[in-house]
């Protein structure tokens, strides 16, 4: 019995640490977006272009936690390597 809940304790540990990523992410990369949109309306487009593309790269990063890990561990069908 102990071992079913240390595993479906861990499971959920994992589970809400993933989300919160995702979240992070995803709110760093929208904010690093909107900055680069005034960057580059104030005309500095170097660095304008360079919150863009670090903002692409946070909401892609995010994408990949939701569909690569988080939603297969929500629907069971996630495998591990040990």
């Amino acid at each position: 019995m102990q071992g079913i809940i240390t595993e479906s304790l861990a499971e959920l540990l994992t589970v809400v640490f993933y989300g919160g990523l995702a979240v992070v992410l995803t709110v760093v990369g929208t904010l690093a977006e909107l900055a680069s949109f005034e960057d580059l309306a104030a005309g500095q487009s170097v660095f304008g272009l360079w919150e863009i593309a670090v903002g692409t790269l946070m909401l892609y990063a995010a994408y990949s936690v939701v569909t690569g890990i988080l939603v297969p561990r929500l629907r069971g069908e996630y495998e591990t390597d040990a």
